[in-house]
């Protein structure tokens, strides 16, 4: 089969297109045939050798999150599963490739009606955006800022967060990003300007924010922070800009201002259970993913270029020969 080989650390050049053996499942897993892969930003970082839980062991192929047809089990796994269409996180690894083992236990079948493609969009987005959309408990009426709103959990935020009814600002770079978060339905700022805080209080008429979801850390969620009024929430998801944002837990809590996010343990979720709500939202139409960019699997070097130059929409994926067929 055809799978994305690192041998080593370092740029995009270093994921290479190979021909190796198939996998084989073992006990409790599954064999997929892959017709789309996640790829995200957490992936570059780790294929630079600066991910943030350290460097994995070499050779690896890379990719956490894959959709397609179950076409085999292994020893002690439900046999129903075989043809199933299904997403699944493959444990970090193995995920860029056109066959990939799962654990029978991570599988989520795809929804009728729901588009695959789709679906893999929401696997790891999804369970993620729901995960800080409940823990920020959003009222109607109320004013959330959504850094990096034009990414994958970004713009799945501005929906749900619009879907409470509060008055949404997404705040990304540039003029196409602006675009799409204007047709979700939001206002939008330009975190690129130096006065684009002075923006956001403009959009709100003067009054302080209530939520912050931080996906971009650093300054900008640094001067966000500093936005929301008493009793306000920031939920902390990301960090592209390559730092965390510089919170002073002190006169927050002065404020009554509340910091949540993907590491709280004020709010612990079964993430599979979070996947089938994500897809079953999207399912009646409720959430609408945006997969902004596809690239074949042989183009993986190409993919983590555009991530790591911001110059991406939504979702990226990787696509197989087997997507065609609808598998």
């Amino acid at each position: 089969m055809l799978s994305v080989v690192m041998e080593e650390f370092g740029g995009p050049d270093v994921l290479r297109a190979r021909q190796v053996e198939d996998p084989v499942p073992g006990p409790g897993q599954v064999l997929i045939e892959v017709a789309y892969a996640s790829v995200t930003f957490v992936e570059t970082q780790v294929r630079s050798g600066n991910g943030p839980f350290g460097r994995p062991a070499l050779p690896r192929v890379p990719g956490n999150g894959v959709g397609g047809r179950v076409l085999a089990v292994g020893p002690g796994t439900d046999p129903a599963w075989r043809g199933t269409t299904v997403v699944a996180t493959t444990g970090g690894e193995g995920g860029y490739a056109e066959r990939a083992p799962a654990r029978a236990d991570d599988l989520v079948p795809v929804p009728p009606g729901l588009d695959l493609k789709d679906a893999v969009a929401l696997l790891a987005d999804g369970r993620t955006a729901l995960l800080l959309h409940r823990q920020a408990e959003i009222k109607p009426g109320e004013l959330v800022l959504v850094e990096a709103a034009a990414g994958g959990v970004g713009s799945l935020l501005v929906q749900l967060a619009l879907g409470a009814g509060a008055q949404v600002i997404g705040a990304a770079r540039g003029a196409r990003k602006a675009e799409l978060i204007s047709a979700l339905g939001a206002a939008h700022v330009d975190y690129s300007e130096p006065d684009w805080i002075r923006r956001v209080r403009e959009l709100t008429d003067g009054r302080a924010l209530d939520v912050v979801f931080d996906g971009v850390g650093g300054t900008i969620g640094t001067e966000a922070a500093g936005a929301l009024g008493l009793g306000g929430r920031i939920s902390v998801y990301g960090m592209a800009s390559g730092a965390d944002a510089a919170l002073d837990s002190e006169a927050l809590a002065a404020r009554s201002i509340r910091v949540q996010g993907l590491f709280s343990a004020a709010q612990p979720a079964e993430p599979r259970a979070l996947t089938r709500d994500a897809l079953r939202l999207a399912a009646d139409g409720t959430l609408r993913p945006v997969v902004g960019q596809t690239f074949p699997l042989t183009e993986a070097a190409a993919a983590h270029t555009a991530i790591e130059g911001r110059d991406t929409l939504g979702k990226t994926l990787l696509v197989t020969g087997r997507s065609a067929g609808g598998a």
